[in-house]
């Protein structure tokens, strides 16, 4: 029997070793930390009891994943739920875009935008499980299904400033750049509308789900699955040098690239390790979690059904900010992302106080604090926050980095995603997955089709590695 170790045990890893372990190889998973899962885990804080998604939260891109639908993790006890509304962006002036999983009644609430929202997204929703074999792939490949790619992909190219300027109304404008924003880059490049597009598409397609209990569950149901293809995971196991690993066939490193090149060393090839350690960081997240008397009293109506707030104001705010934060600067008011997730889990609250998620975009590496900031921009669209918060729980830029040893400064991406390592990964292929070292592939976030907790890096990279070893 071929045997297979997975270094890094979070969903792309897990991902992998399922794939491999599927196709009758041994798997050992090795993950320094003391509990499986990066940054797809839970833990109660604040107030016992209280559930708080660490990393990792709303899912809009993992419900639809080809390799989450290839397994059966519901045996596992995996189960989705979607709140009333998929996400809000409000505005100071009390009004809102309010995003729902059907485009109709998306559309229906854009006022003058509604005839362009459904034209930029009814004919992909409604292709989106053919389109999703090319979209979660390498960018660089003959597609499988060309020409619903392409009525994609043309607006994809674009900057997400372009589209929204095709768009009239400040709601439409202000919804559409806050989901473009989840990709911490400047607004007004190539092809930053596309991680917009993408998440826009897959949740009108399949909402923007929670794993009820909390993305552990997602780790928990993929860990089980393992364990009955006869896989082990090992804890506590970091692996710093190559003398670290046993012996094995294949090697799937769920790791960002300079910690590769760091173990690695000399054993890459020159250009590769060279590639890797001039690996590129976004910026930041700062986090903070807060336990919240009766919830949020949002000005906007909707954001009070809503799982995700966005707040940032109008369009131009939020691509001010994100070009200040791509630049070093800490914004006044930085674009803020709120998850209220317990309205559609309400097992994550005790009683009538609620678990609220919250993060900012802030520079790389941002060593200030960004907890006020936070605080300020809810309290800016809902007047009255403050006094129903009990406690909070604070995540760094220095603590994401070392929850997570991916998160380089605080980059929850796992790198930026700007043209060259979005369309290729952290170095120029058209293989991303391969490390020139025989045996030897990188599943990790840093590939294609990049963060989240769908698993398709680590698929993709497990297939690669099968291909290879047939």
């Amino acid at each position: 029997m071929s045997t297979a170790v997975v270094v890094g045990s979070g969903p792309n890893g897990l991902a992998a070793a399922i794939v491999l372990a599927r196709a009758g190889l041994q798997v050992t998973v090795l993950e320094a930390a003391d509990e499986i899962g990066g940054g797809t885990r839970t833990r109660e804080a604040i107030v016992p009891g209280l559930l708080h998604d660490q990393c990792s939260a709303i899912h809009p891109m993992v419900v639809g994943s080809p390799f989450l639908r290839s397994v059966d993790l519901e045996r596992y006890g995996l189960t989705w739920a979607w709140p009333d509304i998929d996400c809000v962006h409000p505005l100071d002036d009390g009004s809102a875009g309010v995003l729902h999983r059907s485009v109709a009644d998306t559309a229906a609430g854009l006022g003058a935008d509604g005839r362009a929202w459904r034209l930029l997204f009814e004919r992909p929703v409604a292709r989106y499980d053919r389109m999703s074999t090319d979209i979660m792939r390498p960018l660089l490949r003959v597609p499988r299904h060309p020409f619903s790619l392409a009525r994609f992909g043309i607006p994809a190219l674009a900057s997400a400033d372009l589209l929204a300027a095709a768009l009239r109304t400040p709601q439409a404008r202000g919804l559409f750049g806050g989901v473009a924003a989840h990709a911490f880059h400047p607004l007004n490049r190539p092809l930053s509308a596309s991680i917009g597009l993408g998440i826009l598409t897959a949740g009108h397609t399949y909402g923007w789900a929670v794993a009820a209990g909390g993305s552990q569950r997602i780790t928990d149901a993929m860990a089980a699955l393992l364990g009955d293809l006869g896989g082990k995971i090992e804890t506590g196991t970091p692996v710093r040098s190559f003398t670290d690993l046993p012996a094995a066939e294949v090697v799937l490193w769920d790791l960002a690239p300079t910690a590769v090149a760091e173990i690695l060393g000399d054993r890459l090839p020159a250009r590769i390790g060279k590639a890797f350690r001039r690996f590129r960081y976004g910026p930041g997240a700062f986090k903070v979690d807060f336990a919240v008397q009766d919830g949020i009293p949002w000005t906007a109506r909707a954001a009070r059904r809503a799982g995700t707030v966005h707040l940032g104001g109008t369009y131009a705010e939020v691509a001010a900010t994100e070009r200040d934060i791509h630049a070093g600067r800490m914004p006044e008011r930085p674009f803020v992302l709120v998850g209220q997730q317990y309205l559609a889990d309400p097992g994550r609250s005790v009683g009538d106080v609620h678990p609220i998620w919250a993060y900012a975009h802030v520079p790389h590496g941002y060593t200030g604090d960004a907890t006020e900031a936070i605080i300020a921009q809810i309290e800016r669209f809902a007047p009255g926050f403050r006094d129903r918060v009990l406690g909070v729980d604070v995540r760094t830029t220095t603590d994401f980095t070392a929850y997570n040893p991916n998160y380089v400064g605080g980059n929850i991406m796992t790198g930026a995603k700007d043209i060259p390592q979005l369309v290729f990964g952290p170095r120029k292929t058209l293989q991303p997955y391969d490390l020139g070292l025989p045996g030897h592939y990188l599943c990790s976030a840093a590939t294609p089709p990049g963060p989240g907790a769908h698993g398709m890096c680590g698929a993709n990279a497990a297939d690669r590695a099968l291909r290879r070893l047939r």
